[in-house]
C-alpha cells in the first residue's frame, strides 16, 4: 500500500469533523447524560477517525478495509445516538438534520475509500492468479 499520511484522506477529515460537531451538540445536553447517552455518542464518534487512523497505519490493505468496516460501524452507532437524542428532546430536528448531512457524507467518503480498496485487492488477487 503506498505510504500516505492519514492527514490526507478525505474519510479521515471529515470524520475529524463529525468529531467536533457532535463534541458541540452535547454540549448542550443534559449533565446528567455526561456518563451515558452523552458518553457513548462521543466514543462512537471518537472511534470514527480512530479506526481509519488505525487502518491505515497497518500498512496493509486487508487490514485497512477492516478498520474500515469498524470505522462504519461506529459510524451507524453514532447515527442511532443522534436520533435517540433529538427523541429525548435534546435537540430540535434542524440540529439533527444537520449532523445527519456531515454523518452521511462521513460514510460516503469512507464507504468510496473501501471500494477503491477492495477493487486494488481484486486487481493484486488477479495478478497473482
Amino acid at each position: 500500500m503506498a505510504e500516505k499520511h492519514v492527514r490526507d484522506l478525505d474519510a479521515w477529515n471529515v470524520s475529524m469533523d463529525l468529531v467536533a460537531e457532535i463534541y458541540r451538540l452535547t454540549t448542550t445536553w443534559p449533565k446528567e447524560e455526561l456518563y451515558a447517552l452523552t458518553n457513548q455518542i462521543r466514543r462512537a464518534a471518537v472511534s470514527v477517525p480512530s479506526n481509519i487512523a488505525e487502518g491505515q497505519g497497518r500498512g496493509a490493505t486487508r487490514e485497512f478495509v477492516r478498520f474500515l468496516n469498524v470505522s462504519y460501524g461506529s459510524l451507524m452507532e453514532l447515527q442511532t445516538q443522534l436520533l435517540i437524542g433529538e427523541r429525548l428532546g435534546y435537540q430540535n430536528r434542524q440540529r439533527t438534520e444537520e449532523v445527519e448531512q456531515l454523518a452521511e457524507r462521513t460514510a460516503k467518503v469512507i464507504n468510496g475509500l473501501k471500494r477503491s480498496l477492495n477493487k486494488k485487492l481484486n486487481e493484486q488477487e488477479r495478478k497473482s492468479n
